[in-house]
Parts: structure tokens; sequence; C-alpha cells
């Protein structure tokens, strides 16, 4: 039986009465949609007007002095003075001395750190967030003058710079005021069957004065990490810096510092120091110091383990890595994609980076495309300082740190070369035409090096490309696995079988699919294991990693009286031990009996010694 047609003028007309429903029901709901955005809308504009507001500040931008000259054999050491000697790896130009910090210095810093930390401890995670909002919009508007500080100390590009200092730096600021006091709130914890009117947390709290030891490749970013995470946590910080990096390292302090003074808290939370090895032991075996950060290489991570040991103060070492990154053959038809991926993994930082790509581990369909690929494109990079004038000179890839390692890497090749590898590109130290007091090492490529030569199982951390044939997936994994290392690794093919089992089997602490170091940019926990260190720093482990884990075990009744009540069979002294064992045996069997059958024996037995 049809509708019955509803009678209405204008744009009702000739409408039944289904279809009228059904507009006012969708009008509804739309309605009730609307208001429901809006109100989500003004709700988010609140809490945007009401958040922390930031505050901005300004700092003096170190430059060089005046009467700066070009050392002949630039080095950190100057004969006649204990000093540090900072100068430009890119040009040898000379910055200035810093003077070390003494075992009286640190114990200053590490005082001043303490009385800071005391106030700190008790602030609220919104004053926390508010310091690190004023740090990230300071780092917003000052990026250039940061990075070209950071350049000036390391050698390396602004593109460099503004990847491994500006990006990462920003993205742990933006991590830590978004997810930060997640990871910090006391968290609830399951009970079980006896404890059930028990109610259970974790608590984070902070251990007080922390430390880290940094390493000199990231001079910015390396410095404010750990800061960052110290700030946020509760802690105070003492980061020793490089003496390889000492001339940026106070300008970079003082951008946290003058944030935690413009919020109205005291800047000594922060503290950095710059010191000679043997004198590093001091702070890394102090009795105030909570917890301690390294990054750094391998032999000196056991010298400031063994020193930490002396107090029991823990430590999480990051040493390095010889990273892998896999080629499967199901990536054939990504290969350029890839190709470019692989290039800024490896040659980022003149290689200096600790997840750079060490090794390529090819498959038999791609190896030979891209040793073909590859060769004209590390060919092509050119090295230099883009510090350089004019603005627009066309520099890849910057300086290394320090010749220091140069006569190993030239070695390394020619050991490898003399083993069978092929030297396509590059080889050895690159005598710049302009800046002949900097430390450049050319890029270089070296295919078919096997898993036996040293240089696939030494750390390079240079600009090295590693090319290594691998027979299948197994295989390549075999061989990334091959050093004592573990950091990080990459793989790139078909999402399938073969790549679930490689990622599986990659003895390391990070993998990244179809992509390079991926996990940093996320902030992922970051470490590895084996030669590559132990323990994490970044996300939610590194926070929690600075805090002391306090379990806390409370009545979810209490107020109800309900609360622990020892019977009467097991009440010292003992009234019948035979009856006291049967009895607790049976709590037992009421808890934790295997199935319905197992617990009502333990109801019977509990009844029968009551």
């Amino acid at each position: 039986m049809a509708e019955p047609q509803v009678q209405q003028d204008g744009f009702l007309a000739g409408w039944n009465q289904g279809e009228v429903e059904k507009l006012l029901y969708g009008t509804a709901i739309g309605s009730t949609i609307f208001v429901m955005i809006i109100i989500w809308g003004i709700i988010l504009l609140k809490e945007w007007i009401y958040k922390e507001p930031i505050i901005k500040y300004t700092i003096a931008v170190p430059v060089p002095p005046e009467d700066s000259r070009i050392l002949e054999r630039p080095s950190i050491k100057s004969p006649g003075t204990t000093a540090i000697q900072c100068y430009a790896p890119a040009t040898g130009e000379f910055l200035g001395f810093v003077n070390p910090s003494t075992p009286e210095g640190i114990d200053r810093a590490i005082e001043k750190a303490q009385v800071a930390q005391e106030r700190w401890a008790s602030t609220t995670f919104s004053q926390r967030r508010q310091v690190l909002r004023c740090i990230q919009a300071f780092i917003m508007d000052n990026t250039e003058e940061i990075c070209r500080v950071a350049c000036m100390d390391s050698g390396k590009t602004m593109i460099d710079a503004t990847l491994g200092e500006i990006l990462v730096t920003v993205e742990k600021l933006r991590w830590t005021i978004l997810h930060g006091e997640k990871a910090l709130r006391p968290s609830r914890r399951p009970t079980n069957l006896l404890m059930a009117y028990k109610k259970n947390t974790v608590q984070y709290e902070p251990l007080g004065v922390v430390a880290a030891l940094v390493s000199w490749n990231y001079p910015f970013h390396n410095l404010i990490g750990p800061m960052i995470s110290a700030i946020f946590s509760g802690n105070a910080i003492v980061v020793k810096a490089s003496e390889n990096t000492a001339w940026s390292a106070s300008y970079f302090t003082l951008i946290v510092r003058a944030a935690l003074q413009v919020c109205g808290h005291d800047s000594y939370l922060v503290q950095t120091i710059t010191t000679w090895p043997q004198t590093a032991n001091f702070l890394t075996s102090h009795p105030s110091i909570s917890h301690i950060t390294f990054i750094g290489s391998r032999p000196v991570a056991k010298f400031v383990a063994a020193s930490a040991a002396k107090s029991l103060t823990p430590v999480v070492a990051e040493l390095g890595g010889k990273d892998a990154a896999i080629i499967l053959d199901t990536a054939v038809n990504d290969l350029p994609r890839i190709i470019e991926i692989l290039l800024r993994g490896t040659f980022q930082a003149a290689g200096q980076n600790c997840i750079g790509i060490e090794r390529i581990v090819a498959c038999h369909k791609v190896y030979d495309k891209l040793v073909l690929a590859l060769e004209p494109r590390i060919r092509a990079i050119r090295v230099g300082s883009s510090l350089d004038a004019p603005k627009d000179a066309q520099v890849d890839m910057g300086a290394m740190i320090s010749d220091a390692s140069f006569d190993r890497l030239e070695n390394l090749i020619q050991e490898a070369v003399n083993g069978g590898a092929r030297l396509l590109v590059g080889g050895s130290r690159f005598h710049h035409p302009v800046h002949h007091s900097g430390h450049y090492f050319q890029p270089t490529l070296l295919a078919d090096v096997t898993r036996e030569m040293a240089i696939a199982n030494e750390e390079c951390f240079g600009p090295i490309c590693v090319l290594m044939r691998a027979k299948n997936p197994e295989d390549a994994c075999g061989i990334a696995n091959a050093p004592n290392f573990g950091l990080g690794a990459s793989v790139f093919g078909a999402r399938d079988y073969h790549m679930a089992a490689v990622v599986r089997n990659l003895k390391t602490g990070m993998v990244a699919i179809n992509d390079f170091a991926a996990f940093y940019a996320v902030q992922l926990p970051f470490g590895g294991q084996g030669g590559s260190g132990y323990g994490r720093f970044a996300g939610e482990e590194g926070l929690r990693g600075l805090c002391n884990i306090k379990a806390v075990c409370e009545d979810r009744w209490g107020w109800a009286g309900i609360s622990t009540a020892i019977p009467a069979q097991i009440r010292y002294p003992i009234p019948d031990t035979a009856r006291g064992f049967e009895f607790v045996r049976a709590v037992v069997e009421i808890g934790y009996g295997m199935w319905p059958f197992g617990q009502f024996v333990g109801v019977k037995r509990i009844l029968k010694n009551m």
C-alpha cells in the first residue's frame, strides 16, 4: 500500500511521509555533527590560547676573534698551553681557546645543579613544557645561526646541519611536549585473584643530577638532546661536551639556560663542561651523579663503565655501528629512489654518523645495477666548506672533524683492494685547492668487499661507500650480522616473507624498512646491542630511563576496612605447623590452581584447615 502524500506547498509538494522523515532525520543528524565539530573546535582553540605561553629571547652568536688566522697544522692541542685550541675543521681557521674544566670545577657544576634540581623536581609538566616550547621557538627563529655555528665547529654543510642538528632536535622537542607527560604519568598495573583488593601503580620520579658524555659529530643535537629529556623528567644535567667541538658548546648551552631563565627557573639546572679525557673519570665516578648517558667509541665506553662502577652509577652506552643497508632482489624496480637514500645515508656529515650506512649488502639481481648507478654519482660529489663566500658556493659534502683517522681509513681501503675489492672512486685524503688546512677525505666507492675484510668489520666513520654481494636474503642477513656491532640497519624490498625473515633475524636495536634511519626521526627508543652498546634513549623508554621507577601497591578499598590480615593459622608463633602448611597450600591452589577443578580443591582444603 503506497504511503500517503503529505499536502505541502513549496519545495515539499509531492513528497511522501517517508521522504520527509528522512529529510528531518538527516537534518537533525547533520546539525548534531556540525554542533559537535563547533564545540570541538572551540575546545581546541581554548587549549591553543591558554597553553603554555612562549617567551622570546635572544642570545649573542659567537664569532671567530678579529685576529683569527689559519692554522698550518690544526690540532685541539697547542704547544705551551693546557687550553683546548678550537678551530674550523673545514678551513683550519682559529676560533679561540677554551679552558678545560678541573675536578674542582666539576664539583661546583654538580653542586649548582643539585640546588637547582631540588626546586625543579616539584615543577609541573606544564611548566616543563613551557621551557621546551621556548627552546623550540628559539631554534625555529634562529635556525641559520645555529647551523652556521655547528658548521664552523664541525666542518659539515648547512644542509647536513639542518637535517642532523635542527630537524631531529625540534622533533625531540615536539615529541616530548606532546607525549612526555603520558610517558611519565603514573601507570596502572594489573593485580590477581588473591590480591584483588590491591591497587597497583608505577611512578616515575626524578633521579636528581644526571650526566651525559656526548660525541662531536652532531655538536648541537647531541648536546641539547640529553638536556631535553633531563629537563622534562625533572632532573638536572651535567653534559660533557667533546673537546673537538668545545667552541660551540657554550652557545648551544645558553639556548637552554636562557629558556629556563625567562620562564622563571634556575638556569643552573643545566651545566656543560669540557675537559680532557684524563679528567672525565672524575665526572663518571662522581657519587652525586645518578645516571650516565655515553655516546662515543667502544674503547672509551669501557673506561666510562669501569669508572661509573665505583659509585654503582647506571650507564646507557651508544657506541656506534656498522649499519648495513640490505637491498633484496625484489627492490629492483625501486632502485632510483633507493640510490638517493643510500647516498644520503652514506655521505651525510661526511659519513660521521653512528647510524650512517657503512655497508650496502645487495643481492644478485640488483648488485651490478647499484655499482653502475653509484659510481658516477659518487664521483660527482663536491667537497668543501659551505660557509665559503659567495653564498651560492656549491658544496655537497663537508670536512671531517680531524685528520686523525685518515691513515687508518687509507690502510683499510688498501687492504681491501689487496684482497680483491675494486676501488672505483676516491680512496684517500683530499687536498683542498683553497683550504689547505682543512680535513677532507675523498668520497669513496669500494665494490666487491667480502665479509672477512677488515673494512667490512671495523667502523669507518668516514665517507666510504662499501658494496658487498649477497647470494640471497639469508646470506645478506648473515653478512649484516657478521661484525660485532648491532646498532641499526635498513632493508629494502617487497614486504614479503623474505623481508620479514630478514628483519626478524637482524641482530640490531633498530631497523628501517625501505628507508634509512627513519626510527630516529619519530623518537623510537634509540640504541643497539652487542658491540654497539646497551640501554636506550629517546622515546618513552628514554624518558623513563632517567627516572627512579617506583612500584606502589596500596589497598583499593582501604576506606571500607578491607586490607591484608594474617590468618590465625599462620600467626607467629604458629599454632600447628602441619595445618598451617595445608592452609597456605590451599591459598596457593585457590589463586593459581589449573582450571576450576584445581581451585575447587583449594577451597575444600582451606575449609578443612580453618
